[in-house]
């Protein structure tokens, strides 16, 4: 079983606590996406990444001294979106660790697949970029089946708990053989699911967390999963989708 995470835009260099273990398994192409971006103007960067001044200027200099081999991070340090705040894997024992470390891939528009140990430099680029002055349209079309391709030699079951713009990278390329199952998190509002960006980030990272804590390799047992007050909803369920539903304080018995 893999699971299957999005990146966060807010990224930091750890040097000085745990030590990455290898390079991403495509390091090749990420050389040729950073070859790109250094090639591009500072109007053009900040077109691509629609963002203020501020952090256009701060991700063009780090365009500009970037090196892929050097003072790198351990990928599950390096991210520091709200998800990974609910992770929280900087407090994971050594058990945990070792299980997202087989279990737990990053998707990345810049590394393509990203073990939580790989060491990684700061970088910003969404997976659904449209490129410009380059052979290829996309990110998706630069990066094709590979990513799919790497994930299913390694196993036949994916969690889905990224979002809809990395999963695509994915579920567009899988055959039939391979199970692929998207967790929603979600409240009900009249007779509908709603999934709210910032909670279900937040679900994300504590579904990693549950899932490390209980060393979970049945995919059934992630239906388990009662943190932040969600329960799973068999009948919002399918064998694709599993569905879990915010459940008001007073209906909520917390097990943890």
């Amino acid at each position: 079983m893999k699971i299957i995470i999005s990146p966060a835009k807010k990224m930091n260099t750890e040097t000085d606590s745990l030590e990455p273990t290898q390079l991403p398994d495509f390091i090749n192409e990420t050389e040729e996406v950073a070859t790109y971006l250094k090639g591009l103007t500072y109007e053009e960067l900040k077109a691509m990444w629609k963002c203020s001044d501020k952090i256009a200027t701060e991700n063009y200099e780090r365009i500009q001294r970037m090196d892929i081999y050097r003072n790198l991070t351990p990928a599950i340090l390096a991210f520091e979106g709200i998800q990974y705040q609910y992770m929280a894997p900087g407090v994971f024992d050594t058990e945990e660790l070792e299980y997202i470390q087989q279990h737990l891939r990053i998707l990345s528009g810049f590394y393509g697949v990203i073990r939580p140990f790989d060491g990684v430099v700061p970088y910003r680029l969404e997976m659904g970029t449209k490129l410009k002055k380059h052979r290829l349209k996309s990110l998706y079309e630069f990066w094709s089946d590979k990513l799919a391709s790497k994930l299913t030699t390694e196993s036949d079951c994916i969690v889905n708990l990224a979002s809809a713009e990395y999963s695509k990278s994915i579920s567009r390329h899988l055959g039939q053989d391979v199970k692929f199952i998207t967790c929603v998190f979600g409240e009900m509002v009249g007779d509908k699911v709603v999934e709210k960006g910032t909670l279900a980030k937040m679900a994300r990272g504590e579904m990693v967390r549950f899932m490390a804590e209980n060393k979970i390799k049945n995919v059934k047992d992630i239906q388990g999963f009662n943190y932040l007050n969600y329960a799973f909803s068999r009948e919002r369920s399918d064998s694709n989708t599993y569905t879990f539903i915010k459940q008001k304080e007073k209906d909520f018995q917390f097990t943890r």
